[in-house]
């Protein structure tokens, strides 16, 4: 995604993120179709993805996924649950505090890791079965965000987000 010129008022709007954000949760996909696995911290490899993870060693534009904390209420109400946990959802961090949105294509830090925001984590048709009927229209627009990873290091519960000034 092509950023506008940062000295454009939609580039200094862009850029304005005045909070930090927080991990909240901490997932891996061992294998396709098997229960996630919430663990407190995880490492990060530079164009891989996270150790433990299926699309660990990929092409790196999916090396981790993220999801909105403050989307999970909204996904719970839009596919008639009163909650989402965060697994059902298959998303590797859930974080909260600052608007994933802002950071596709743009790096930003977790922890110890420098990452890039490469895409919007769009559903996929397994959130039928996850959250019954409906399920994948409740999710669209509150997917997430796909990120490279571009220097490793372990990221732990409660890290900060921040986004980096390109």
């Amino acid at each position: 995604m092509k950023l506008p010129p940062a000295d454009s008022e939609l580039g200094k709007l862009m850029a304005m993120l005045p909070r930090q954000g927080r991990v909240e949760w901490i997932g891996l996909r061992p294998k396709r179709e098997v229960a996630m696995d919430a663990v407190t911290q995880v490492i990060a490899q530079t164009g891989a993805g996270l150790v433990g993870d299926r699309y660990s060693g990929g092409s790196g534009e999916r090396g981790i996924t993220l999801i909105q904390a403050e989307h999970l209420p909204v996904i719970a109400a839009l596919s008639g649950h009163d909650a989402v946990a965060p697994a059902t959802l298959r998303r590797n961090l859930v974080v909260s505090g600052l608007p994933l949105v802002a950071l596709k294509g743009r790096r930003f830090r977790i922890g110890e890791v420098v990452l890039e925001g490469t895409d919007d984590c769009d559903p996929c048709s397994r959130m039928e079965a996850a959250l019954g009927a409906g399920g994948y229209n409740a999710m669209r627009g509150h997917g997430g965000l796909c990120a490279r990873i571009l220097d490793g290091g372990t990221i732990h519960l409660g890290d900060a987000v921040v986004a980096l000034q390109d």
